[in-house]
């Protein structure tokens, strides 16, 4: 018996995604019942997670951390339209005057899917709607799993993000690069003293699991 698919695997079909519909889409929430109004929204009205999301996607790509085509509002200018503060006058392709946003339209401009679960395993996300067949933890990442152990789980997921985002190398040797990550997320994986304070002992541990770099070096400058 044919079984109907979830209001989001609809979703999967597509190869490129708006910025809106990504952020939504990182939350759990299905695009097509918000996306039109969600921007007009009071910011404490929007899915949890969202605002996070998004600023995330915008600072990414942005700073050219995630690529995507950019695109701005643009309307053709009236015979006495004056550009506003945020505006500014250019030209379509058949020579006429336009005016424009200076800021992207993140409801227009767009990612690949692939792209954006690169950057995303790069922020040590790897479950949810880009990732169906991860959402069901591996045995040795699965905090609930008996034989769990949370520095193994560590080195992986430090391995993972430093392999996959070139960002976190830049300027940086792998193992560097490696205890950076493993501080900001030292609280998912146990690697905190009593005070909340990164556990350094620990975390030099698990980078030198970690690390595939072990003849050191200096670290190359960016875009070396």
């Amino acid at each position: 018996m044919f079984e109907p698919m979830d209001s989001l695997d609809y979703w999967r079909l597509c190869d490129e995604l708006s910025v809106i519909q990504a952020a939504l889409l990182i939350v759990g929430c299905d695009p097509s019942e918000s996306q039109d109004m969600l921007m007009n929204w009071e910011s404490h009205q929007r899915p949890t997670g969202f605002n996070a999301a998004l600023a995330a996607l915008k600072h990414a790509i942005l700073a050219g951390r995630l690529p995507a085509t950019i695109r701005r509002s643009a309307w053709e200018r009236g015979w006495n339209e004056e550009p506003g503060e945020d505006e500014n006058i250019g030209h379509d392709s058949r020579a006429r005057q336009i005016i424009y946003k200076a800021d992207p339209d993140w409801s227009l401009t767009t990612a690949t899917v692939d792209d954006l679960r690169t950057w995303l395993r790069g922020r040590g996300l790897k479950s949810g709607f880009f990732f169906p067949e991860e959402s069901e933890s591996v045995d040795y990442c699965d905090p609930k799993n008996q034989h769990y152990s949370p520095k193994l789980a560590a080195a992986i997921g430090a391995w993972e993000a430093a392999s996959k985002d070139s960002t976190l190398t830049r300027g940086k040797t792998v193992k560097q690069a490696i205890v950076i990550w493993l501080r900001r997320n030292a609280d998912r994986f146990g690697l905190t003293k009593d005070d909340g304070s990164p556990n350094e002992q620990g975390i030099e541990e698990v980078s030198k699991i970690a690390n595939w770099d072990t003849k050191g070096g200096a670290p190359k400058t960016p875009g070396g």
